[in-house]
């Protein structure tokens, strides 16, 4: 069969054929591929970097994407074998995808989807009415994450981001507030401190950390014995603007944040299964009801190698059709 192929770590994946795969054990499913996102947990396998990095060599890269059972049945799913080939096995915790809505677009969605709507719905409980400020919302997930947001009742939603352009768009997604990055963490500061107190933040999910997230922290730092602050709830979701914060102790005594993260390692099975069954169903039907919007561009399966590392516009994701 066709397929993207990896031969070495650190290189880019070139078009190839292997021998399709097939079902090994019971709740396995085989699949045929239509459509699979390339992201960024796709180039950190390939890299040699990733702590799940590929091992044996060569082989199909990809970790999820949609296709057909064997029954006929259109769904999306997450590889046991490499996704953007023609064929692949994945197992029995697949999505159903609606008649309506397009491969690409949902192969693009679930990784967003997970990104967002995970740390919100699972980790931080959002409630309808509650106020949600997106640090660096102007990616891929952040832009689903805002219309999820919206989608949830969400009263208050302020995003920051380094593109203006883009945090502009956001406005019609459903963000009420935006915050243009600098390098002057510390009016980031003074914006978060005065947006706190102006319009209490019950949910912040933050895809930067580093010295952004630093000023945000800060912000929520009190400075008065006798004043009782609101309860913030805070999950991290990524690292692009660095690896390491300063967490003083004061921060955490000071006021009442509950700080978490979200990502594989943090989600048990069974929220998997929440995600897979619950969740994305319903975002899928959002998303097929023209309510759930997400920029993708799609590329054949030939000219793999030529895109794999291509530059793309502000928060679109990749997908390879076959």
């Amino acid at each position: 069969m066709r397929g993207a192929l990896l031969y070495e770590l650190g290189q880019v994946p070139k078009f190839g054929t292997i021998d399709e795969p097939t079902v090994q054990k019971e709740g396995q499913h085989a699949i045929r591929v239509t459509a699979a996102a390339v992201k960024n947990l796709d180039k950190a396998r390939t890299s040699g970097k990733h702590y799940a990095s590929y091992t044996d060599l060569p082989t199909v890269v990809g970790n999820d994407g949609v296709g057909y059972l064997e029954d006929g049945t259109r769904v999306y799913g997450q590889g046991i074998t490499g996704m953007i080939a023609e064929h692949a096995i994945i197992s029995s915790n697949y999505t159903p995808i609606p008649k309506n809505l397009d491969d690409v677009t949902a192969a693009a969605l679930p990784n967003a989807i997970l990104g967002s709507a995970m740390p919100l719905i699972i980790r931080a409980r959002l409630e309808a009415g509650q106020n949600v400020l997106f640090n660096g919302a102007t990616g891929v997930t952040g832009q689903v994450g805002v219309q999820i947001a919206k989608h949830y009742g969400a009263k208050e939603i302020i995003v920051t981001g380094r593109n203006k352009a883009i945090l502009e768009q956001l406005k019609a997604l459903g963000a009420t507030q935006t915050l243009v990055l600098t390098e002057d963490n510390d009016a980031l500061e003074e914006q978060i401190k005065a947006i706190h107190q102006a319009t209490p933040i019950d949910v912040v999910i933050d895809y930067l950390w580093g010295k952004p997230f630093q000023s945000i922290l800060n912000a929520f730092k009190g400075n008065d014995i006798n004043h009782l602050t609101s309860t913030v709830k805070i999950v991290t979701a990524g690292d692009m603007a660095g690896k390491e914060i300063q967490l003083t102790s004061a921060i955490l005594r000071s006021t009442d944040i509950q700080l978490m993260g979200s990502g594989f390692g943090s989600l048990t099975k069974e929220e998997l299964i929440v995600f897979n069954k619950v969740i994305l169903p319903e975002m899928f039907l959002l998303a097929a009801r023209g309510k759930l919007h997400i920029q993708t561009e799609a590329h054949p399966l030939e000219v793999i190698e030529q895109v794999w590392n291509k530059t793309l516009d502000p928060g679109t994701r990749l997908v390879i059709t076959l």
